[in-house]
């Protein structure tokens, strides 16, 4: 698939640079395209825009809004793709407990390729152009497997070409590495560290482990990057607020960044802004619909979280409907320096709702 005109629109574009109404219709002539061609190489993406959404006409559409989607419980179910297994060059699979289905994710070089390109565009944005020390809140047995990863090793893997001199802070067994650790910081000095890790994890077995030992880490100048699991600190009644509090006392950081992004949209990858919301680039997009309906909503009332990505060709990941709940809170804010809608996740869906949401894909996609 050659690089179309949208695409190279949005991809000569700093992440942030274009106000949501010029972004919108570039995205929207890249989502058709990508769309039509989904229709034609992905047979259960077919079947779906046959059979719910009206057919290959329904691929003309003018708004955002209208265009077919896809839940992302269909990629834990059925396997989607459109590109000869030949060309899929790496194989993401998503976080799960045990005995939970994952998603399984095909990419192909220039999938991977975007996702990279893009990705090195928002980190720059808020990390600077400049490497520095990385500490991983993991152990290095996640991203053992080049081709077929789980969505942490996944996001390590991505990660690691913005620092320098990455080191594991956690052992196999997840216990903290302390004295590594702070060898690692003594040796790295002056240069401020970007610490990495999934919430849960950062959570758990960083802050958790260093209260335990009522240690402290001296940080001046350090960024954490952290994603995901916020279910279970919401179980433990830990806010974003407390979270962050809790990070900066043990470890000195006072630059927290939460991201949202999930392993079955490369592409769409949501950084916290100056008002602690999640800010969209101009590569991705965000819809909110009712939970009722499916019908898209005003900003300030709260939905089930449709994302837009403008990157996914080897498979049918352009256009999802999530099981998250949230609310776009504004666009185009001075306040944050960054144009395009901003937004919060407030939670999931509850599992009989989603059932509910996901059955009707579901069977349509087995129907002969």
């Amino acid at each position: 698939m050659t690089t179309s005109a949208s695409l190279e629109r949005l991809l000569g574009a700093g992440p942030y640079s274009l106000p949501q109404k010029e972004k919108r219709a570039i995205l929207t002539e890249r989502v058709r395209e990508l769309s039509c061609r989904h229709y034609e190489c992905c047979e259960p993406y077919r079947n779906i825009v046959n059979r719910i959404f009206g057919g290959p006409q329904t691929l003309d559409f003018e708004r955002l809004e209208d265009a077919p989607f896809l839940p992302v419980s269909l990629f834990k179910t059925r396997e989607l793709c459109s590109v000869e297994r030949a060309k899929v060059v790496k194989k993401l699979t998503s976080s799960g407990t045990t005995g939970q289905a994952v998603s399984r994710i095909y990419l192909d070089a220039e999938t991977a390729q975007l996702q990279t390109r893009t990705l090195v565009k928002i980190m720059q944005h808020f990390l600077g152009v400049e490497r520095r020390p990385m500490i991983f809140l993991d152990h290095a047995a996640v991203v053992r497997d080049r081709y077929s990863f789980s969505a942490r090793g996944a996001g390590i893997l991505g990660m690691l070409p913005f620092g320098r001199q990455p080191f594991y802070a956690l052992r196999e067994d997840m216990s903290l590495d302390l004295e590594g650790l702070e060898a690692y910081v003594e040796q790295m000095k002056p240069g401020p560290p970007v610490l990495f890790g999934f919430t849960y994890i950062v959570w758990q077995y960083f802050v958790e482990a260093l209260e335990q030992m009522c240690r402290r880490l001296s940080l001046p100048g350090a960024i954490l990057l952290h994603s995901g699991g916020w279910k279970r600190l919401e179980a433990l009644n830990v806010s974003m607020e407390e979270f962050r509090r809790r990070v900066e006392a043990v470890a000195g950081i006072e630059t927290v960044i939460n991201y949202y992004g999930m392993v079955e949209q490369v592409g769409s990858v949501y950084f916290e802004n100056s008002l602690h919301c999640l800010q969209a680039s101009i590569w991705s997009d965000v819809i909110v619909r009712a939970p009722e309906t499916l019908e898209p909503l005003p900003h300030g009332r709260a939905g089930l979280i449709q994302v837009l990505s403008a990157l996914p060709s080897s498979y049918p990941g352009h256009s999802l409907l999530t099981e998250d709940i949230g609310v776009v809170e504004g666009c185009d804010n001075p306040a944050t320096g960054m144009y395009g809608k901003y937004f919060r996740v407030l939670g999931r869906l509850p599992k009989a709702e989603l059932r509910g949401c996901s059955d009707t894909f579901q069977r349509t996609v087995a129907t002969p």
